[in-house]
């Protein structure tokens, strides 16, 4: 017969000293989880200098509107063949000022102004979207953390068992009561219950590499997290998904586009009316520096367009066609979200009375492996049946703390269909 209660022992060391590593270093609660993700996640700084493009362009569009101003400076030599064949450099210098003003354009830049101002209000919703999907994936990463701890003490309590189990039939099988087959099961599930412990173990340190990449730390270091199973957002009753969906970052990002593709619109339209203009300088010019003769000017202009070969026609055409594809998309996104809202309430729901089953079926089974024990140990029973037993126990332990960590994951995500974002964490 194989010594198992050696190997068992020395497999408990070593995982002992294993989990005592993998989990050295500092504990994490929840908020400090997401005072790290909000400062140093790569995602959000990204959306942030996407804002900041945002009113760059929006400066720069404006820019349009104010006088331009140039100051020049020149100094040019000529030679000159007088009949002579000698030659005459002559120096000519000069500098000045020079102004213009946009007038009228048919408001096509007040309308590419406007069309910026919606896309700051774009890349801020965008920015909102980002942090709710850094969010959701942080609270997984911390979730599933949180579980991989617990699931070591599960597979400890499940490898206890199965050394029990495995003592018991030893005992029974010396003293000739029990057959080869239940001792070979028994020590199977042993060696199973010992791969478990490993596993859940090597489960750790992935779901620590995993909450180390959202919280944006770009070195990975041995932690924990505190915390518990418990769910907040539970919102029994139905809510109103199209209410939630108003607010929602993606549908506030797409009607952003849409205002400024209209903006846009009447901007190609604008291509067709008249651009005056006003202008102003003042230079002097002269032989020798510095120059001293006088020059200034005054006046408008006006440029209208004639012909282009139907550009200013296609301009229109593709912001059109730009419009209605944002109405478009408009339209789908918010159907689309109504429908995510009512699968992630749906799942929540399911996943929280999925929690209280699972915690009735483990009170049972663990009651019912307590008297199936003591039955089998005085022969009132056969192995089959008590095997039974003791395995709907080991099942139901994993099976509570799946339900237990599916029910936060499903918080989880019925938190980021309706859109909150991680700054408002809580």
């Amino acid at each position: 017969m194989k010594k198992y209660p050696n190997i068992f022992l020395i497999s408990i060391l070593f995982s002992f000293i294993a989990f005592s590593n993998v989990l050295a270093g500092e504990t994490l609660s929840w908020q400090d989880c997401i005072k790290e993700s909000a400062k140093n996640h790569p995602d959000l700084i990204a959306a942030q200098e996407n804002i900041n493009q945002s009113k760059a362009a929006k400066q720069i569009a404006g820019s349009g509107l104010l006088p331009q101003v140039d100051g020049s400076v020149s100094v040019t030599t000529s030679k000159s063949n007088a009949g002579t064949g000698a030659h005459k450099s002559v120096n000519n210098y000069g500098y000045g000022v020079n102004g213009s003003q946009l007038l009228f354009d048919g408001f096509k830049t007040v309308n590419n102004v406007n069309a910026a101002k919606e896309n700051i209000k774009a890349s801020q919703q965008s920015f909102r979207f980002t942090s709710s999907e850094v969010r959701l994936r942080l609270r997984t990463a911390f979730i599933e953390l949180l579980k991989a701890q617990d699931l070591i003490q599960v597979t400890e309590d499940i490898a206890k068992i199965r050394r029990s189990d495995y003592e018991l039939i030893t005992l029974r099988y010396q003293s000739g009561f029990e057959h080869r087959g239940a001792l070979l099961t028994a020590e199977a599930n042993l060696a199973q219950a010992n791969f478990q412990s490993a596993q859940a173990i090597r489960d750790v340190e992935l779901a620590q590499r995993q909450l180390t990449k959202e919280m944006g730390r770009t070195e990975f270091i041995p932690m924990s997290v505190k915390g518990d199973f418990t769910v907040i957002d539970q919102e029994k009753e139905k809510p109103d998904f199209e209410s939630l969906a108003k607010n929602n970052p993606s549908l506030q990002q797409i009607i952003a586009q849409k205002n400024a593709a209209q903006f846009g619109l009447k901007s190609a339209y604008a291509n067709f009316s008249p651009t005056i203009s006003g202008q102003a300088g003042a230079n002097k010019s002269g032989a020798r520096w510095a120059p001293q003769n006088d020059q200034w000017n005054l006046g408008l202009s006006l440029s209208v367009p004639i012909f282009e070969g139907g550009l200013r026609l296609a301009q229109v055409s593709q912001a059109d066609a730009l419009l209605k594809e944002f109405q478009a998309n408009e339209r789908s996104t918010r159907d689309g979200i109504v429908v995510s809202l009512a699968q992630a309430w749906t799942s929540l729901q399911d996943t929280i009375g999925i929690v209280e089953v699972q915690n009735k079926q483990l009170i049972a089974a663990q009651e019912r492996a307590t008297i199936a024990e003591m039955e089998y140990s005085t022969g009132f029973i056969t192995y089959d049946n008590w095997t039974i037993i003791q395995d709907n126990l080991v099942q139901a332990k994993t099976n509570f703390l799946n339900a237990q960590a599916n029910a936060l994951l499903a918080e989880a995500n019925w938190i980021q269909a309706k859109g909150e974002v991680l700054e408002n964490a809580s």
